[in-house]
């Protein structure tokens, strides 16, 4: 059986404690390759350093999250773009509008989306986005932007069925993550309806810990705990899970 995490930050000094024991413990569950969102121009050096340690499982990207957009975005953009030329990646990311925290560059958001929208044009790569209460806006600017080519998956999906088939609408996959495994969440029951071929899984690490280890760090060994959640929610077995979601991944990322 092997999975991918799709979506995890295990190059996050978190880790710096237990790093490689962390990694054997995910490849004794499976877990076979590890893709990696960057963060901001801070997080680049970590993101290099982790994935030449373990050149055979990890798969780096490159973006500027969107929490990271603050009044100097066009220089970081700039200097986030010749980076693309630097090395090879597997996807722009992690970008995206997030509106939870603070809304001061909801605009700056917006500009520097679209510009790494058009980045994954240009190098014809997916994208990672992230979306934490901003769905409305972003799909917004998808269907601005209104580009067949663009591509990728909305990470960490925690929305309605009707916002699921939305996004599968426009040719986008849905990341499944540690929100899945929670009580109240109700994911499992909006995503009854939904096809595995629109689905990846990940973990977030070191946030989003599934349960039953909500409160403590999250690890990519914890894949395995999500898998077996979407199996009993899809009626399948935890194998077929496996094989359908690192299909998609493999897919969508050209892995």
């Amino acid at each position: 059986m092997i999975l991918i995490d799709t979506h995890t930050h295990l190059y996050s000094d978190e880790f710096d404690s237990d790093r490689d024991a962390m990694v054997e413990r995910a490849l004794k569950q499976g877990v076979k390759k590890f893709l990696l969102p960057n963060i901001d121009l801070g997080s680049v050096d970590s993101l290099h350093q982790f994935c030449d340690r373990y050149p055979e499982q990890s798969y780096p990207m490159m973006g500027l999250h969107p929490t990271s957009v603050k009044e100097d975005y066009k220089l970081i953009l700039r200097e986030t773009k010749e980076l693309l030329n630097q090395r090879k990646y597997i996807a722009i990311g992690e970008i995206g509008i997030d509106l939870y925290w603070d809304k001061t560059f909801a605009k700056e958001q917006r500009v520097a989306l679209l510009e790494q929208f058009q980045w994954a044009i240009d190098y014809n790569l997916p994208v990672v986005i992230h979306s934490r209460e901003s769905f409305e806006p972003i799909m917004a600017i998808i269907n601005e932007f209104n580009n067949p080519q663009l591509r990728g998956v909305f990470h960490c999906f925690t929305g309605t069925e009707n916002e699921a088939q939305q996004i599968i609408d426009k040719g986008f996959m849905l990341g499944i993550g540690g929100v899945l495994t929670f009580k109240n969440s109700g994911l499992a029951n909006e995503l009854k309806n939904i096809d595995i071929r629109h689905l990846i899984l990940e973990t977030d690490s070191p946030y989003l810990t599934p349960a039953p280890y909500r409160g403590k760090r999250n690890e990519s060994a914890y894949i395995s705990i999500i898998a077996q959640k979407l199996a009993a929610t899809k009626s399948l077995s935890l194998e077929e899970v496996a094989a359908i979601t690192t299909r998609n991944a493999i897919n969508l990322f050209q892995l």
